[in-house]
């Protein structure tokens, strides 16, 4: 009889080789290769497919259309997140760094739907029940949840099956343990872990959410199949004061949206207005201030963009560039030296996304060049404004997506002026270029010419 072959697995993208490597040639990690046997696979006789027949075709047209039952989490912001509510025998895979909420906004979420009549049977791998009934405490929880400390796959599975409850969480999957597949955490024991509970959430129709482990650059830890198995995998992320929880991968929904929460003594508190959260402290009157209304996911939303222009001690002038693009912040600078004449060979230029977030979206060009004009010149933006577009080399202003939610969100957030790329709804004569941006900002008043900047050059 053939030895089963073994092969080596890197447990962070999953990636399989036949001999050990010292570092990954996919993800490029360092010792990250597990050993893995797989089964001993059995010859079968009998024809050139084992005797095997094939299975039972059924035809597209023949298949019913049944909407998938949700429960609403009682968190709008999560619901937002999962298209509607967690889906019956849905499984999500939420992952996220240590310590940055994740527990807390499921225990959250365990008592909301325990309020409402669910039973929820909540897995602790990683805490002592004494532990999770502290939490609760500080949480407010009131509901009744069903704990256990029995991390074994087919133990959960069977626990799913007597009590078909309504809502199974999962903290967290790499304590999970299924027989005979070696320590927890391993590649095998996550992997096996999570379609076996995949395949019990399926059959009892229980809503499941697997807490997952993340590695430095910020995946989930284990094999990469992991992530598709599951349906729905977000990533709470934290970005200043706030917490960010995003949707990459949805098959109840549509993935990319976004959000957003505050962490307070009570809890993860869902923020209805980022986009007044974000601009609560922008200052008034300021030069190099932009309001932009960016998208990021599938959320319109509006940030500030901030400019500021100094003379440089150095004998090569440094732009530094926070939360954008550094390499489309560079292309916009170079066209508003190149069209509008202003002189930043000799100035620092400093680019600002307020708020802590990175947006690499091309819509905020716009806001940029005019953020970087009005510090040059030392003109602040009336308050009233409110920008985006894309800016090509020839300085042009480009359609960016969901240019339609981008405008309803500043109408909304009641900014009355909006300069954005031409033929827009509603703004026939949206500006076709930087120079017209900036005639439109300060009502024909384009500056081209190289008398203003140089003289705030001259001034900083």
């Amino acid at each position: 009889m053939a030895r089963a072959r073994t092969n080596y697995v890197c447990t962070s993208c999953g990636y399989t080789s036949a001999k050990p490597l010292g570092r990954c040639p996919n993800c490029q990690a360092w010792n990250s290769f597990e050993e893995e046997v797989p089964a001993a696979a059995t010859t079968a006789r009998g024809g050139a497919y084992g005797g095997i027949t094939g299975g039972r075709l059924t035809p597209l047209s023949g298949v019913g259309r049944r909407e998938e039952p949700r429960t609403p989490s009682g968190i709008p912001e999560l619901d937002r997140v999962l298209g509607g509510g967690l889906v019956a025998g849905g499984v999500t895979l939420i992952g996220g760094e240590p310590g940055i909420g994740k527990s807390t906004l499921l225990l959250q979420v365990a008592d909301k739907v325990a309020a409402g009549g669910g039973t929820v049977l909540y897995v602790a791998g990683e805490e002592s029940l004494e532990q999770i009934r502290l939490r609760a405490d500080r949480l407010g929880v009131k509901a009744e949840i069903q704990l256990t400390r029995d991390t074994r796959a087919e133990h959960v599975a069977a626990l799913m099956a007597e009590h078909k409850p309504a809502l199974c969480i999962v903290d967290s999957i790499q304590t999970v343990t299924v027989e005979g597949d070696g320590a927890p955490g391993g590649v095998a024991q996550v992997r096996d872990g999570t379609a076996l509970l995949t395949r019990a959430a399926k059959e009892t129709g229980t809503a499941t959410v697997l807490v997952g482990h993340v590695t430095k650059d910020g995946t989930v830890a284990g094999p990469k199949v992991m992530e598709h198995i599951v349906d729905t995998t977000v990533f709470l992320e934290t970005v200043g004061s706030y917490r960010l929880l995003r949707s990459v991968k949805n098959r109840f929904g549509q993935a990319g949206e976004l959000g957003v929460f505050e962490m307070r003594g009570e809890g993860l508190i869902a923020v209805e207005n980022p986009s007044a959260a974000f601009l609560a402290e922008r200052p008034v009157g300021v030069p190099g201030s932009v309001v932009a209304a960016t998208i990021d996911g599938q959320r319109p939303m509006l940030l500030e963009v901030q400019a500021l222009a100094s003379k440089t001690p150095y004998p090569n002038a440094r732009r530094v560039v926070v939360g954008l693009d550094a390499r489309r912040v560079d292309v916009v600078l170079a066209v508003l030296e190149r069209r509008l004449d202003l002189t930043l060979g000799g100035l620092d230029v400093y680019v600002n996304l307020a708020g802590g977030l990175k947006v690499p979206d091309p819509g905020l060009d716009l806001a940029v060049a005019l953020a970087v004009y009005s510090a040059v010149v030392g003109r602040a933006l009336p308050d009233s404004v409110a920008v985006f577009g894309e800016v090509g080399l020839a300085g042009e202003v480009r359609s960016t997506v969901a240019s339609i939610r981008r405008a309803e969100e500043a109408r909304r957030a009641g900014y009355t002026r909006l300069i954005v790329p031409p033929g827009l709804d509603g703004h026939p004569n949206g500006v076709k270029s930087v120079e017209e941006a900036v005639a439109q900002v300060w009502q024909g008043s384009t500056g081209t010419g190289s008398r203003k900047p140089r003289a705030a050059a001259e001034r900083t």
